[in-house]
């Protein structure tokens, strides 16, 4: 089985692709998450034609706009950058994710350096080229740049979008399009939706309660829109806390008294940051697979990725 199609900065899979010759391997990528993404890698500056080496670049601000220029001359390749951008963009349209390489005036997703004509820092608040035109392109994909994947919390979010945002991209987008496949995505994900935040939640019941209301291809879309939308949001454990106690209003029948307490304990241990979501979570699991409940049978929120990949071991 193929795994899910993510996009990634090509310097990161340990291809001598920088500027200087070298490369930023990350391990955590190639060894974890590539047995379930299949990465396709884009080096933006070498396959907009700059070569290894070359000279390093950055942005210039100027009032006509941004501007690609090497850092010690005035060679500008925003022009070959840009084309660059136009012909490989439409090609990405697949993809349910993107990891980018930090700090870069092509692949940073945030907080690039941005120079004014004479070439002096004015500001840190750029993007680099390619990114920002990736995620303006594709608004609803999961971006996320390498180095922020150390952060247990925003690791567990982003592949946690990546899988969500591969289902919908399965089974509801395009001409998968039906009443029937968006009404099955929000079943699956409605948990998911309730821990990430709860206003969009209580947002998206409605939408989809009068589906003629406008066309269905236009609801879906503000559907997907808003969806993403809370799926970026962080959870907090007041509200893993909510979407669990929610969960066990399902199970009352497949726990005993003793087996209630236990949760309750657990819940309230991860509440308190002395345990982490794998504990209290195992739980339910167990408490669902001793006595199946149809409707949390196909809960994505139970297990919304691979348990190899032990994210909720550290949040």
């Amino acid at each position: 089985m193929s795994g899910i199609p993510v996009g990634i900065s090509t310097c990161l899979l340990g291809k001598e692709v920088r500027h200087d010759g070298g490369h930023k391997h990350s391990r955590y990528c190639t060894s974890v998450l590539a047995k379930h993404f299949d990465f396709r890698s884009v080096c933006p500056e070498l396959e907009a034609g700059l070569g290894v080496p070359r000279p390093a670049i950055h942005l210039r601000e100027y009032p006509e706009g941004m501007r690609l220029i090497e850092t010690r001359g005035t060679d500008d390749h925003t022009g070959a950058m840009q084309a660059f951008i136009d012909r490989i963009l439409p090609s990405l349209a697949d993809l349910r994710g993107y990891i980018l390489m930090a700090k870069s005036p092509s692949c940073g997703m945030e907080r690039i350096k941005v120079h004014n004509p004479e070439g002096q820092v004015v500001r840190r608040d750029g993007q680099g080229l390619f990114a920002e035109a990736l995620m303006r392109a594709y608004p609803l994909m999961p971006v996320e740049e390498e180095g922020r994947l150390n952060d247990d919390g925003l690791r567990e979010n982003f592949i946690e979008r990546v899988f969500a945002y591969d289902d919908w991209m399965q089974n509801v987008a395009g001409d998968r399009l039906s009443a029937g496949a968006l009404i099955g995505f929000h079943t699956r994900h409605k948990f998911q939706l309730l821990a990430h935040s709860e206003k969009i939640y209580r947002q998206l019941g409605p939408l989809l309660g009068d589906l003629k209301s406008e066309p269905l291809a236009d609801l879906a879309n503000r559907y997907i829109h808003a969806f993403m939308e809370a799926m970026s949001q962080r959870v907090s454990r007041g509200s893993h806390m909510n979407a669990m106690q929610h969960l066990m209003g399902y199970l009352r029948d497949a726990m005993g008294e003793e087996d209630r307490k236990v949760l309750i304990e657990q819940m309230d241990a991860y509440r308190r940051g002395e345990v982490p979501l794998v504990v209290p979570m195992t739980l339910l699991r167990m408490a669902q697979r001793r006595e199946p409940v149809d409707y949390l049978s196909v809960q994505r929120y139970l297990t919304p990725y691979p348990d190899e990949l032990g994210l909720r071991n550290n949040v």
